[in-house]
């Protein structure tokens, strides 16, 4: 689909689409970023555990890697469109359950936000292949620009939301159903002629190929998205605690963490457009790595003056990776049908990786009390994901002919 090449009608149907792809990406992060912030007043309210109160967050892991291999399935049954609207619709009805006050309600609640925005996840960019193959990395800089856009919202306002209002921690929480049922109001015109996502053997390569899961850029694909999500939540979860730990008060270090959110966006929005002109995106992959490095490397030797500074720095690499990791699902495949397997796969294992990262940088700060080894623990991430990077950037493709 170009725009340029289209008549009235289409383009007022592209156009729509477009908006309903951008409204479905801003519900996919915020119903998660809005947690941390707000999580005392979570505890307090509930009268619930620091275990239990960790384990929110790592629900929606979960259920990424459980359903994740499942979207593709489902969507080649039913079609991408209705499948996403089914999704945001659940997602609504997740958001509602997890804020009404109660242990239970809000532990089934966060896992059906983590089941439906994994449709969202894994879907996607199957979608932007399938409908925009001469603007997918235009496309995806918007869709990862939104998600991120909203994540730096939802982490922004849910405490002032908790604090200053008579709604409190729930409002906080139950505010972005709003927003998912906007977003199916606008999705709803797109379910009136579902398609289904294509098939391998509509490869241009071969009618016959064997399973992307034989091809070793699957799983360097898989790894770096794993890592990037582990950074990613991990960061999320004690980046705080750590600036606490060098002389923060609680309240500007979740305004550090907002920051850092929102020095995400310039990167998240350009990484994927320069991805998409070039062949080989290793230069990408350098790029973020020493981002990184510069700002893991800042809070564990630097001063703690400029900590500004590197939460800009650990944003920026934060935006271009995962932009980087969401562009790569559509540069290493051919078909939408390869696509949406190789997000499936990715997301799947990446989250259950991604999912040890806050529990594991918890425990190690409780053993050597001190944040000094967990920072040291990101920068082999970060080296980790360097190596990953620079294979699955490389030219080429998961599927491969037998």
């Amino acid at each position: 689909m170009h725009l340029r090449t289209l008549d009235e009608k289409n383009k007022t149907t592209a156009l729509l689409l477009i908006i309903g792809i951008i409204f479905i990406a801003t519900t996919l992060r915020s119903p998660l970023t809005s947690v941390g912030p707000i999580i005392a007043y979570i505890k307090d309210g509930l009268a619930i555990s620091n275990v239990l109160a960790g384990f929110i967050t790592t629900i929606p892991l979960i259920a990424f890697a459980i359903v994740s291999p499942i979207a593709p399935k489902i969507a080649r049954r039913f079609g991408i469109e209705l499948t996403l609207f089914f999704s945001i619709v659940l997602l609504a009805w997740g958001i509602i359950i997890r804020s009404l006050g109660n242990t239970p309600l809000l532990l089934i609640g966060t896992a059906l936000i983590g089941t439906s925005i994994a449709f969202g996840n894994v879907l996607l960019p199957s979608l932007i292949k399938l409908k925009f193959p001469l603007q997918v990395g235009l496309m995806t800089a918007a869709f990862t620009l939104s998600m991120n856009f909203s994540a730096s919202i939802g982490a922004g306002i849910s405490y002032p939301i908790a604090e200053n209002t008579t709604f409190g921690w729930q409002g906080a929480l139950g505010c972005w159903a709003i927003l998912s049922v906007i977003a199916a109001l606008i999705w709803l015109p797109q379910i009136k002629h579902p398609q289904k996502i294509v098939e391998k053997t509509e490869s241009p390569a071969s009618s016959k190929s064997r399973s992307i899961l034989y091809n070793p850029v699957t799983w360097t694909v898989t790894l770096c998205m794993g890592l990037q999500s582990l950074i990613f939540y991990t960061t999320a979860a004690w980046i705080p605690e750590i600036l606490q730990a060098q002389g923060l008060s609680a309240d500007k270090a979740g305004w550090m963490l907002s920051l850092m959110q929102f020095a995400q966006l310039p990167l998240t929005f350009i990484t994927p457009i320069l991805a998409g002109r070039m062949k080989d995106q290793r230069l990408l992959v350098a790029l973020f790595t020493v981002l990184y490095l510069i700002g893991f490397g800042g809070l564990l030797y630097g001063n703690a003056s400029f900590i500004v500074l590197w939460m800009i720095f650990l944003g920026l690499a934060g935006g271009s990776s995962f932009s980087l990791v969401m562009m790569l699902f559509s540069l290493r495949t051919q078909t939408s049908m390869e696509a949406a397997e190789l997000s499936g796969t990715a997301q799947s294992f990446g989250y259950l990786l991604a999912a040890i990262g806050p529990v594991l940088f918890g425990y190690l700060h409780d053993v050597t009390a001190s944040w000094s080894v967990p920072i040291i623990l990101f920068m082999v991430a970060t080296i980790l994901l360097f190596v990953s990077g620079m294979h699955a950037g490389k030219e080429g493709f998961v599927s491969s002919v037998e």
